[in-house]
């Protein structure tokens, strides 16, 4: 089962991208938005990977950090929803707003998503409502406030960034120790100095 790929980019459309690692071109299907962090067409990058397999058939799709993927894992669990609608849900919508979507039962903003039908939309709310309160996530807040990373968060990784780290790798570094150290008590210079350990 492969659950993360690290690579050279050999090609990328608008919904896919090859990534040869180890002398092997994989593959994988993306979302509209997780195209748009990929770095040039001979740069190495990184997916997590959600592994799909059928009876008739295997395919990969790629995501630029865990939360992403963890959504796109739920999604495809209601009735209905499979890899292909689920990433077109998350090519229309960013992860914030699928889940502010689904934990305030919003299913008219779901329904703008490509694939996404209000009936469909209506569905998720009903069966994700509960399961994305425990997932460890930024728009899980019960005060209707807009997802938003915390200041110390942002300011890491804009400083990881300025040391040529990409924003993929360095706000997953950070936002694991943040999760780790809890995002209210860290301050910047902690964060920046515990995500590059994590990074070399």
């Amino acid at each position: 089962m492969i659950a993360y790929l690290k690579g050279r980019l050999i090609r990328k459309s608008a919904s896919s991208a090859v990534i040869e690692t180890a002398g092997v071109g994989y593959s994988v299907g993306l979302s509209s938005q997780t195209v748009e962090q990929l770095p040039e067409v001979g740069s190495i990058t990184e997916l997590e990977i959600y592994h799909h397999r059928t009876e008739a058939d295997e395919k990969l799709y790629g995501f630029s950090g865990l939360r992403d993927k963890e959504i796109f894992e739920k999604l495809i669990t209601v009735k209905g929803i499979g890899p292909k609608v689920g990433l077109g849900a998350m090519s229309g919508l960013t992860a914030d707003q699928i889940i502010q979507a689904i934990v305030n039962g919003d299913a008219r903003t779901l329904a703008l998503a490509p694939g996404i039908g209000r009936k469909t939309a209506e569905r998720i709310t009903l069966e994700l409502g509960d399961k994305l309160k425990d997932m460890d996530v930024q728009a899980a807040g019960e005060s209707g406030e807009s997802s938003r990373p915390a200041p110390a968060v942002r300011e890491a990784v804009s400083a990881l960034e300025a040391l040529g780290y990409r924003k993929s790798e360095a706000e997953r570094a950070v936002q694991q120790i943040a999760r780790e150290s809890g995002s209210g008590k860290a301050d910047v210079q902690s964060l920046i100095r515990s995500a590059l350990q994590l990074l070399q």
